[in-house]
């Protein structure tokens, strides 16, 4: 007996919310990404001539004088030096030792391992609160100190969660053969462990990465040299910061013979502040991706 297959057609109340879904994915689409295209064109925009409004698509003077005065600051300069450091130290040691952590975690029989266990899910859900914290700061030296953005964010408890899961699934035999080879611990976990753990690093780094390129929580509480802000914190000043309270060395700029404003000036900032991060992560987002699809999280 042979099968008939029968062709569903579309019915008119199925092409009726197929255009609506893709009508309102539309709407959403420009409503979140026309502002940022908008800061776009009044970073490249002469500021004084911005101020009269009426640009909407694209500049009306081109300029890159908003970004000259910008990076002309002696204050930026070091804010970015500073953000790139901690962004590039922080999140490897983030991840190398949140890996590190998790690793040992997820053999079942390290001794002690339920007690670890407890502590870390505890602290996920409970905290000292803010002055316990800059207190315990203090003690250890690490406030007005670089290593402040650094040491406390070592260990990310949510990603040990994730990692222990992650490290759980990797067959055990990979491990026992290369200790019949005379192979250590370090050996595994740095030339079996690290190479397949690829999605799950990449991960933790981007989120690693992000969150320290846009802190400035940290640098407002924790520090008070102006050596240690960072671009993070940077932007939120001059944001909340009027015209007449701008750096010496812009407003200068701004009142003598300089088309820029304070206005122009703070967009230009917020561009680039926030275009390291969009330029780098279309390169992970592949692994991002399938690290998010790692297993559930289980102890």
């Amino acid at each position: 007996m042979k099968t008939v297959k029968r062709r569903v057609g579309r019915t008119a109340e199925d092409r009726a919310v197929d255009i609506t879904v893709h009508v309102l994915a539309l709407i959403i689409f420009i409503a979140s990404f026309y502002p940022f295209y908008l800061a776009i064109i009044l970073a490249f925009n002469e500021g004084k001539d911005a101020t009269l409004g009426g640009i909407f698509f694209w500049p009306r003077k081109p300029t890159f004088e908003n970004f000259k005065r910008l990076l002309e600051d002696p204050i930026w300069a070091k804010a970015f030096m500073v953000t790139v450091l901690r962004t590039i130290i922080g999140t490897l040691a983030t991840t190398l030792f949140t890996s590190f952590v998790a690793y040992g975690l997820s053999y079942r029989e390290l001794v002690g391992r339920r007690v670890y266990m407890i502590m870390i899910i505890v602290s996920m859900y409970f905290s000292g609160g803010l002055i316990p914290y800059f207190a315990v700061l203090r003690s250890l030296h690490l406030i007005n100190n670089f290593l402040v953005f650094i040491i406390p964010g070592m260990l990310n408890l949510f990603f040990v969660l994730v990692s222990i899961s992650f490290f759980q699934n990797i067959p055990r035999e990979l491990g026992e053969s290369a200790r019949i080879d005379g192979a250590g611990e370090g050996q595994i976990f740095s030339r079996i462990i690290l190479p397949v753990s690829m999605p799950l690093l990449a991960t933790i780094a981007i989120f690693t990465a992000v969150g320290h390129w846009n802190s400035w929580f940290d640098v407002a509480f924790f520090t008070q040299s102006k050596n240690l802000h960072t671009l993070g914190y940077e932007l939120m000043v001059i944001i909340n910061r009027s015209s007449s309270n701008m750096s010496a060395s812009l407003a200068a700029e701004v009142i003598g013979k300089s088309q820029t404003t304070s206005m122009s000036v703070q967009v230009a900032a917020m561009l680039v502040a926030t275009l390291p991060i969009l330029v780098v992560y279309p390169f992970f987002q592949r692994y991002f991706i399938s690290g998010l699809t790692i297993g559930a999280v289980k102890a």
